[in-house]
């Protein structure tokens, strides 16, 4: 049969974590045709990788990120919460104009391609911008658009945001899109109920802000007498498809609302920077649906699913006092759940799939001798050691280069980064 590509003779680990010594893909249509010990005689492409010596794994999820927030990077260090975001984040982003937050995303695009991503969840205002990122980018995403309920604006929020929707949902295999309520603490009640009925409505998922703080279950609990997972319970928020952005301080009795549509976004990074406790992610790991983000920029520095997920191991080591809690296949399998939370079908190794994969060449300094390939990657290997990443079989990274054409983007991030220092932070609407 004729393919369009085909790597052949690869190591290869799974979703699972499992490895097989010698296997080829053939690729055809942005899927995994076959794949196969041996290539048959009649197997053929106009270009044959020869993978000997390196593994392929499937791409990085990276589900939770402000993509744009990657124009604020290294601008709010050692502040505490409060005053990153209302003294330095939402001032600053009262700023950005549609054409930075265009620019900005794209400059997360390439950042997280280089480290292996080959889909994200994001969750930002501008979504429009963000969308058109996405198709120039390369890459797979799904987009939701940020709603906050308590501005006065809300009403014209929601209308755009739903003409977005209606508008790009489906219009592009590498374009997904869902609802974006910021949080119960910036979404009173009936507007919160508001987004969800139009979620039935579009038959869209939620991504959404929860329980990313002690102070945040205190306060829902004063004013609601509820935690906030259950005050986006009782908004019917449940119903639907949800990824939970952070979730790091998840009550007990939260986890009779998670079901099979649930998915957390962890960020161990993010919470290590700003001082925001253990919470309860790590004591209940086994029993909840744990994937990996990396927050915005602004607050984590890098895109790095595989850092966080290192992050996410070696805390839960060192909050448990066990070194063999958290192990190898875990952490991997966390890693790869983001997969499931996105309707790409992408993340399994297996005919039918989208060819959304890594190669990697663990013949280094960095990760020699090679013992154990799970442990080279999750603990040891650096973005350089992803030689090629292909979405929809076609190559986003090719010989260790990221193919988005750069030049552009840095020089239009200079631009915005010159003017925001030059005019200041503008007037937030809403506080943190």
């Amino acid at each position: 049969m004729e393919y369009d590509r085909i790597l052949q003779d690869a190591s290869i680990i799974d979703e699972d974590g499992l490895i097989t010594a010698k296997a080829s893909l053939c690729l055809k249509d942005g899927r995994i045709a076959k794949l196969a010990p041996e290539l048959g005689d009649a197997d053929h492409a106009p270009e044959i990788i020869d993978c000997r010596g390196l593994w392929v794994t499937p791409g990085f999820v990276n589900l939770h990120v402000h993509s744009p927030m990657n124009l604020f990077k290294g601008l709010a260090e050692d502040v505490q919460i409060h005053d990153w975001f209302n003294r330095e984040i939402f001032p600053y982003e009262s700023r950005l104009t549609g054409d930075d937050v265009y620019w900005g995303a794209l400059l997360a695009i390439a950042e997280m391609t280089e480290y292996g991503v080959t889909a994200f969840a994001d969750h930002y205002f501008g979504a429009d911008q963000i969308c058109r990122a996405v198709l120039d980018g390369g890459i797979r995403a799904e987009i939701a658009p940020t709603l906050f309920g308590m501005a006065p604006d809300f009403r014209q929020q929601l209308e755009e945001s739903t003409a977005l929707i209606e508008r790009r949902q489906y219009s592009h295999p590498r374009l997904s899109l869902r609802m974006g309520p910021h949080a119960p603490y910036t979404c009173p009640p009936e507007t919160l109920r508001q987004i969800v009925d139009r979620a039935k409505e579009l038959q869209v998922g939620l991504h959404i802000h929860v329980s990313e703080t002690a102070q945040q279950v205190e306060e829902c609990r004063l004013l609601y007498r509820k935690t906030p997972f259950a005050y986006l319970h009782d908004a019917g928020g449940f119903e639907l498809p949800v990824l939970i952005g952070h979730g790091l301080w998840l009550q007990d009795e939260d986890l009779a609302y998670l079901n099979d549509q649930t998915y957390l976004a962890v960020c161990p990074k993010t919470y290590l920077k700003l001082a925001m406790g253990s919470g309860a992610i790590w004591r209940h790991s086994q029993r909840l649906p744990l994937a990996i983000g990396t927050d915005g920029a602004a607050s984590s520095n890098s895109l790095n699913p595989l850092e966080q997920a290192r992050l996410f191991g070696l805390v839960g080591k060192f909050i448990a006092g066990d070194a063999e809690k958290y192990p190898l296949e875990q952490i991997w399998q966390i890693l790869m759940r983001g997969h499931q939370a996105l309707p790409f079908h992408s993340g399994r190794l297996e005919p039918g799939y989208r060819a959304d994969l890594l190669i990697w060449d663990l013949r280094a300094s960095l990760t020699a001798p090679l013992y154990n390939p799970l442990a080279a990657i999750i603990y040891s290997a650096e973005s350089r050691q992803i030689v090629h990443a292909l979405v929809g079989g076609e190559f986003v990274k090719k010989h260790g280069k990221v193919l988005l054409d750069t030049g552009p983007i840095l020089e239009a991030v200079q631009k915005i980064q010159a003017r925001l220092l030059r005019d200041g932070k503008g007037r937030a609407e809403v506080r943190y």
